[in-house]
């Protein structure tokens, strides 16, 4: 090989002393000499054939057994792996999912700032039905105090205390359940002949309990001879967030917000009643609207309307506070037609 590009440059130095050429003529000439030099440097160097890999390789060595005669001249270990082959893969790591049992067992809960029986409720996967009765808080649902202990049942349904003179078959049938429903509970640790205990404590799940209306005492007296009656299209009372809405146990909603926060009549009327709740509403007030509603506004901080006062929809009548048994600044408020507590979210724009 060398001696054929030797006499590749003596001839092409021949040529060039025969032929002078210049300088550009010459560089394409050197590149073209170049390139085919290249092709056959390439073609020459394919036809090498390399040595194979040793049997004595290292990696791939082995050491024959006792009872076997092996001869690697005989049976040559194969060739190292292709890369792709040892490339290193991520190994399956086997994970136990473990379950959270559900609870059995009734826990008690210490109420919070901000915090309302149905927003309790929601935390623990209940519903809020089932915690207001199981606190005796029928009458009174979104009356808390901070730290006040709840019992939190651990399914919904009734929770009740076991009474003299109770039996099985009573208990299902006052609170809408199948006998087996109750002896089937885990919970309950019943065995036949399930024998019950005053004093015993039993959960019902799905058991109802009959709602019982809050009674409070409206204006009694004559209707004033100014009052304007309501237009039955009601506004908002006062700004704020959504803490609590309406549902079977809290026939009304909460607007959180600021411990003077303007609250407004939600339609013309006149006052029907102001003054002190004795069951947990606090300062609180009554609007009746001559139409067959009215509106009830409670936990305010002061009322700035009298008992009897003629209103107008949208007039100041009071400020938002935390009065009565509350656990942060809110308005209490209930639309009630012909006495009956309507849903405010379903007539309020």
């Amino acid at each position: 090989m060398t001696h054929w590009l030797g006499e590749a440059r003596s001839a092409a130095g021949r040529f060039l002393l025969d032929n002078p050429l210049d300088a550009i003529t010459l560089r394409r000439y050197a590149t073209h000499a170049g390139v085919i030099l290249l092709i056959v440097a390439a073609f020459w160097l394919s036809q090498i054939r390399l040595p194979e890999a040793a049997a004595s390789s290292s990696l791939y060595s082995f050491t024959p057994a006792e009872t076997q005669s092996v001869s690697v001249a005989e049976e040559p270990l194969p060739l190292p792996l292709p890369v792709s082959f040892l490339a290193l893969t991520r190994s399956p790591v086997p994970r136990t999912t473990i379950l959270e049992r559900a609870r059995q067992e009734p826990v008690t809960y210490n109420v919070q700032s901000g915090d309302s029986l149905y927003g309790i409720a929601q935390k623990f996967g209940i519903s809020g039905d089932t915690l207001v009765w199981a606190n005796q808080q029928e009458d009174s649902p979104d009356v808390l105090r901070i730290g006040q202990e709840l019992i939190v049942p651990p399914v919904s349904g009734v929770y009740l205390t076991v009474k003299k003179g109770d039996t099985l078959q009573n208990i299902a049938a006052r609170y809408q359940v199948k006998p087996e429903a109750i002896t089937g509970y885990p919970g309950n640790h019943l065995k036949p002949p399930f024998t019950l205990t005053a004093g015993d404590k039993l959960m019902l799940p799905g058991g109802q309990k009959p709602y019982v209306a809050r009674v409070v005492h409206a204006y009694a007296g004559p209707i004033p001879k100014d009052a304007t009656q309501g237009s039955g299209i009601f506004g908002w009372p006062t700004s704020g967030m959504l803490t609590q809405k309406y549902w079977g146990g809290h026939p009304a909603i909460d607007i959180g917000g600021a411990i003077g926060v303007p609250v407004y009549a939600a339609d013309s009327g006149y006052v029907a009643l102001v003054g002190w709740s004795n069951v947990g509403y606090g300062n609180m007030l009554l609007i009746d609207h001559g139409n067959g509603f009215q509106t009830l506004y409670a936990h305010l901080q002061r009322s700035l309307v009298r008992e009897g006062q003629s209103v107008v929809k949208g007039q100041k009548i009071a400020l938002m506070g935390c009065t009565g048994r509350c656990t942060g600044p809110h308005l209490h408020f209930e639309i009630r037609k012909v006495g009956v507590q309507r849903n405010p979210i379903g007539i309020l724009p």
